[in-house]
């Protein structure tokens, strides 16, 4: 963002007040398993309030604390392509309407995606950055139909195919850890995604959350899930696999104490950050050091 705008961005969040069609019943009932958005929607994102004041807020909040000047407004909570266009039409205008606003990152899933939805898109980022991040979180089917995630690989790959070339940059999430994957088949995930023509990565070590489906499955017979250290070993192979030209975004998550099952490191995301960092330093590692593309790696 500093290179593309000469300055650092920051993100505001909001809640459009959308749903899923994996909750409401159009795909399935109950959500992913893994499910609770109280694990990390900001307590700023608030559906009763408008976009507009949201914005207001964020922009205000961020600009006092680090001196912020530009912003993208991210719509992150459920899923956030999940109406008709003229109503998603409606609320993206309106989060660009704030002056210090340069663009949209927008969450959500590769079955709530058409031509005219990135029709849409595509227009408004002749004049605006726009990221779609789309839930993925695994590239293995057996995955998806264990967490309940409503679609198949295929599914995600189809709404790759249609934002590409559009002028869109495209995100994609992906969770490691689950049970019914294989350390090497997590790891091959990197591959996988690096022959993609995705710009930006958020991955996370899988979380047990109070309150979902998973919980259930975890308190009657635990499964394995990742230690700490054994999670920055992780992190490390799957980096140096992974196309340096991807952002990456994310590589953990923190979910609230009192929510949190496991697993419990007890740490502070900048211990977190920093222990990172000192793994990659320790192991020499870096993005695409072990990339196979024929081009674009290392």
């Amino acid at each position: 963002m500093r290179r593309r705008f000469g300055e650092i961005v920051y993100k505001v969040n909001v809640d459009a007040g959308f749903t899923c069609p994996n909750r409401d019943g159009k795909v399935a009932y109950g959500g992913c398993i893994y499910c609770n958005n109280d694990s990390f929607r900001p307590s700023a994102c608030k559906p009763d309030i408008s976009i507009r004041e949201q914005v207001n807020r964020g922009v205000v909040y961020l600009s006092k604390r680090y001196k912020a000047r530009r912003f993208i407004v991210y719509f992150q909570p459920y899923t956030n392509t999940y109406a008709d266009v003229g109503v998603l039409k409606t609320m993206y205008l309106e989060a660009l309407s704030h002056p210090d606003v340069i663009g949209l990152a927008i969450g959500t899933r590769p079955d709530t995606i058409d031509e005219e939805k990135i029709e849409l898109l595509s227009d408004i980022s002749k004049n605006h950055f726009v990221l779609v991040e789309y839930g993925l979180q695994s590239i293995y089917d057996k995955s998806l139909l264990y967490i309940n995630r409503g679609h198949d690989y295929k599914c995600f790959l189809n709404a790759i195919d249609i934002t590409k070339g559009r002028g869109i940059s495209i995100g994609a999430h992906l969770i490691v850890g689950l049970p019914t994957e294989t350390k090497e088949e997590m790891l091959d995930m990197a591959e996988e995604i690096s022959t993609l023509p995705i710009g930006f990565l958020k991955i996370h070590q899988l979380q047990v959350i109070k309150n979902t489906k998973m919980a259930d499955i975890y308190n009657d017979n635990p499964f394995y899930v990742f230690s700490y250290q054994q999670y920055l070993d992780f992190l490390v192979e799957f980096v140096e696999r992974l196309n340096p030209e991807i952002v990456l975004q994310r590589l953990f998550a923190l979910t609230p104490d009192d929510i949190l099952i496991a697993p419990r490191w007890h740490k502070s995301r900048q211990q977190i950050i920093r222990d990172i960092e000192h793994s990659f330093r320790q192991n020499k590692a870096y993005q695409g050091k072990e990339c196979k593309l024929s081009s674009g790696c290392s």
